[in-house]
């Protein structure tokens, strides 16, 4: 016979229940899923075999990370193994929620594994009372537990996110691309409302916000003369163009505008220039993020198309996972299961197809570049991804390979073997490592002093450690004012010694040589009744 357990993983511990009667059970599955609320009759069909609960917050939040990356944890397989032995591993059937940890199971104990149907409803109704099944647990300290655990788990994925720091790069990038179609936008609705006022002015200038910035700075045309042709020469940077816009001025067939009118079109001007002003600013900043995120992707492929690659996986640590032929066809999905139902030609490159390396190779070899770079590519996020210390040493490299196989396509030049590369590259970047560790002690050496050296001129003597933590003497401020005290009183005897022994050098010598006999000649000693009991003792014993 058939013995079925249910195994439940609860913030408290692993527990695992032996069903009664499966097969009766099985045929009654209606009547399962109305005894799971009632406790009376789910205590009839279900009882606790064995629970294992977790030894601390550590060791639970180890576990629930093992079961939902869908891996055995140690402690899950002891559990198992101890109690499933009793009722045979080849007739024992084991009931799990998780078809990912079932198969993990399988594999790595060799049992006969069940999910869904009459066990999903059994795991329901385990989840409801087991507070009530678990002798000692009430339902305040599981759902402390539960709470307890999903705080430690949320945050330690937010925590993971955080360190990358690629979700910044995620939005920068999303960010960008809206500034530009928002830009193309307005600039069009710019040339179209002051083009009815001045029409030459859209052939003569033909970048958006360049155009905007003339619109700004012209107003009514008519008011244009030659006193402003410097001012024109700055924002057109060419003197000809400026002066042609000034001839334009003259005899344009645009309408006359009104000064409402020219207002409105200057403060749509401004909102359009002060955009691709902030599209700038919004460039850098991605430039400087990628730079500290994913510095060898960024020196490889460029900062947006790599910005583009980490936003499409979603985070660094997803395209570190994806192989080569992934990260080549990214961003061209739709033309893949295109291809794919079509049982067409799959496409070669996706948002790859952005750098400069496709772009001047021949047709014919833009899917062997793109392949080739692709696999670069996986190889520098990896890098970037688990490397601990970020430098920029593997991305150059990997960018003179590209160049070499470059240069191989066309004039036939063989390029270096990619070991010997790679052997250069760790070389270097041990070096380059090596010399960013010796720069950040020095540095933190320099903040302890001038740390040590700002506390000592307000007074303070606290003890700086190595990490920048500062612990001042005393855990209150009474035995600190008591150590000030004691170190004044010192200040002033080391004072008083040395005025003490000027004064004496100011002395003549006869003086000297008076005091230096009188500290050769022996003290007259003080009697008292206490020595003369000592002495007396003395000559007794002797």
């Amino acid at each position: 016979m058939v013995q079925l357990h249910v195994l439940f993983e609860h913030a408290a511990g692993y527990a695992l229940f032996a069903v009664k009667e499966v097969e009766e059970i099985g045929m009654l599955l209606p009547q399962v899923e109305d005894s799971v609320l009632c406790i009376g009759k789910f205590n009839g069909m279900v009882s606790l075999a064995a629970f294992f609960p977790f030894k601390s917050a550590q060791a639970a939040l180890e576990n629930i990370n093992a079961i939902s990356e869908g891996v055995v944890h140690a402690d899950l397989k002891l559990f198992l193994e101890t109690n499933l032995s009793m009722a045979g591993k080849k007739k024992a059937m084991l009931g799990v929620s998780d078809s990912k940890i079932g198969a993990a199971l399988q594999e790595e104990l060799g049992l006969s594994i069940q999910t869904g149907g009459v066990v999903a409803e059994l795991l329901r109704g385990v989840r409801l009372h087991f507070h009530s099944l678990v002798k000692g647990l009430t339902a305040l300290a599981a759902s402390k537990a539960q709470l307890g655990l999903g705080h430690s788990y949320s945050r330690a994925k937010v925590k993971f996110n955080v360190n990358r720091a690629d979700n910044m790069i995620i939005q920068s990038i999303a960010l960008l691309d809206q500034l530009d179609k928002d830009i193309n936008t307005f600039s069009m609705r710019v040339r179209e409302w002051y083009g009815y006022h001045f029409p030459e002015l859209i052939k003569i200038v033909t970048d958006n916000s360049t155009y905007c910035r003339m619109a700004r700075l012209i107003g009514n045309r008519k008011e244009l003369s030659e006193e402003s042709l410097p001012a024109m020469e700055e924002v057109v940077m060419d003197s000809a163009k400026a002066q042609s816009v000034l001839e334009a001025s003259r005899s344009s067939m645009g309408m006359d505008i009104s000064p409402i009118d020219l207002i409105n079109i200057e403060s749509f001007s401004n909102r359009v220039v002060s955009l691709a002003a902030y599209r700038l600013e919004l460039q850098e900043y991605l430039r400087s993020k990628m730079s500290q995120v994913a510095p060898n992707l960024a020196t490889l492929i460029g900062d947006v198309v790599g910005a583009r690659l980490i936003s499409h996986a979603g985070s660094l640590t997803n395209l570190a996972k994806y192989p080569a032929s992934t990260v080549q066809i990214l961003g061209a999905e739709k033309a893949l299961f295109r291809a794919l139902k079509t049982r067409g030609n799959t496409p070669k490159y996706g948002l790859i197809f952005h750098s400069t390396f496709i772009g001047r190779a021949a047709a014919k070899n833009k899917g062997r570049i793109s392949r080739y770079l692709a696999n670069k590519c996986t190889i520098a996020s990896r890098v970037d991804c688990f490397s601990e210390v970020q430098t920029t040493v593997y991305g150059e490299k990997l960018r003179d390979q590209v160049e070499e196989r470059l240069s191989f396509y066309e004039t036939g030049e063989a390029p270096r073997k990619n070991l010997d590369v790679m052997k250069e590259a760790v070389k270097e970047a041990g070096e380059v490592v090596a010399e960013i560790k010796k720069k950040a002690e020095k540095k933190e050496k320099k903040r302890i002093k001038r740390e040590k050296k700002l506390l000592e001129d307000n007074g303070d003597a606290p003890v700086i450690k190595s990490n920048g933590e500062a612990e001042k003497n005393g855990a209150n401020g009474e035995e600190v004012s008591v150590k000030k005290k004691k170190i004044k009183q010192e200040a002033a005897e080391v004072k008083a010694e040395e005025t003490a022994v000027v004064e004496d050098s100011n002395t003549p010598a006869k003086k000297k040589k008076k005091r230096k006999s009188e500290a050769m000649e022996p003290e007259p000693e003080v009697t008292t009744p206490v020595t003369e009991k000592k002495k007396k003792k003395k000559k007794s014993t002797e």
